[in-house]
């Protein structure tokens, strides 16, 4: 892959140079602002299955977008052919598509003082120098670790390998002009298990921005072996209601329920169950979520967003209370308030632990329901409204009893929020929220 990485190197440049003859493009053919974006983005993939190559695939993706704005009229426009002709054709549609959309007076560009200036490296791009041949060793190594953990295991839906490289490109016509590179890389194993009649499903991955960062192929397996045939033999259980542990992989996705609703277009749109909540507390005292943009290899870090406002450390809920929303320049404008630099998205959202791990939660819940994976997509988002059907172990006195399928577990999270009385230590870093193990006083819980 070393052509790869010297071919983003050059990226870098001439997705730059796109840029500026666009917004110049533009210019030209009059718009008041405007914006442009180009990204190019090379990667492999391999899937093994059974020991055998399944899938094999090699990505090569570029294109760029622009935006217009002639007196509050916006128009946008995107090609992946970069020949000069294609790059003027793209403005000229968008100047073309503005002329015929309505005035809005919140459109437009973000403030100029806004931009970020003399942005941080970040260190997000770390190639990875991986053939197609080396991809398969590792896939089928994966697997195989996978299939040998135990004999229980009988079927494999693959093992994957994937690497990936980019390169982005953002300027406007504030003078803004901003690039970077940035990687992926993963590897993940799905396997099957069989006991009694009783066939279970579970997986295992790990992602990093450096390869060197990665688990091991074969741990990646061993894990997926281990989680396959610990689900053998799950039950059902009888509706209660109880204690529930949510593990860190689902914890970060029942937070962020509550970020989708602090979002700017959620609230300008009055379809928000956290509605006008800035300076409410909706959480124990105890729980914080921070936003720490520029974390050095984060799977979400960046220095300045879509937009190219500067990112900045921030508190979006403190001690329980919401500190504000998550805002693009649009929605702020909406509804009054300024960009929180979160155009294209958060930037690494942090929930501080306040125990110890999963297995000192566990004991502290002594009964109740170990939530391992969250099935469906049951929230409505402006009631607030839970349920997910879920998978798992039942906890008895403190330890894992046997394992639980086919239940689901529901609330409102306006209810469900201030009942967490505990977020454990074992944060999950695969993603862009680092959340661990958060355990839940009491929710209904839907069994047979």
């Amino acid at each position: 892959m070393k052509e790869t990485v010297q071919q983003n190197s050059a990226d870098q440049e001439e997705l730059s140079s796109v840029v500026r003859d666009v917004l110049a493009e533009a210019v030209r053919l009059g718009a008041d602002q405007a914006e442009a974006a180009a990204s190019h983005d090379i990667g492999l993939s391999v899937t093994a299955r059974l020991g055998d190559v399944e899938n094999l695939e090699y990505t090569n993706d570029r294109g760029v977008g622009v935006t217009v704005y002639f007196k509050s009229r916006k128009g946008s426009a995107s090609t992946s052919d970069f020949s000069p002709v294609a790059l003027r054709e793209a403005v000229a549609k968008a100047c073309s598509f503005a002329r015929y959309t309505a005035q809005d007076e919140h459109a437009g560009l973000a403030d100029a003082e806004r931009m970020a200036v003399d942005p941080p490296d970040l260190d997000l791009a770390h190639p990875w120098d991986l053939s197609s041949t080396e991809a398969i060793r590792i896939a089928v190594q994966c697997e195989n670790a996978a299939r040998d953990y135990d004999k229980r295991i009988t079927n494999s839906e693959g093992a994957t390998v994937s690497t990936g490289s980019g390169a982005r490109a953002y300027g406007n016509t504030h003078g803004f002009a901003g690039s970077f590179q940035r990687t992926s890389h993963n590897i993940s194993c799905v396997v099957v298990g069989e006991a009694d009649g009783d066939m279970q499903r579970d997986y295992y991955y790990t992602t990093a921005r450096d390869p060197a960062e990665l688990d091991a192929a074969t741990s990646v397996g061993t894990t997926a072996g281990q989680r396959t045939v610990d689900r053998l033999g799950a039950r059902k259980i009888e509706t209660t209601r109880a204690p529930v542990l949510l593990a860190p992989e689902v914890a970060r996705s029942f937070i962020g329920h509550a970020i989708g609703a602090l979002a700017g277009t959620a609230q300008y749109r009055r379809s928000s169950f956290l509605l006008d909540a800035a300076g409410e507390r909706i959480f124990p005292e105890f729980l914080q979520i921070q936003e720490r943009p520029h974390i050095p290899k984060g799977i979400a870090s960046a220095a300045y967003d879509a937009e190219g406002v500067a990112t900045a450390d921030r508190e979006l809920v403190l001690d329980g209370s919401i500190q504000g929303y998550v805002l693009n320049t649009y929605s702020a404008r909406r509804l009054g308030l300024q960009s929180t630099a979160n155009a294209g998205g958060t930037h690494n959202l942090i929930v501080p632990g306040t125990a110890g791990g999963r297995d000192d939660l566990i004991r502290e819940m002594g009964s109740g329901l170990l939530v391992q994976e969250l099935i469906g997509m049951g929230v409505n988002a402006v009631t607030g409204d839970y349920s997910r059907g879920a998978a798992g172990y039942w906890i008895e006195n403190g330890e894992i009893a046997y394992p639980v399928h086919e239940v689901t577990i529901a609330g409102n999270l306006r209810d469900l929020y201030p009942r967490i009385v505990a977020i454990g230590s074992d944060q999950d870093l695969r993603g862009g929220m680092r959340c661990g193990s958060i355990l839940v006083e009491e929710m209904a819980i839907a069994g047979a």
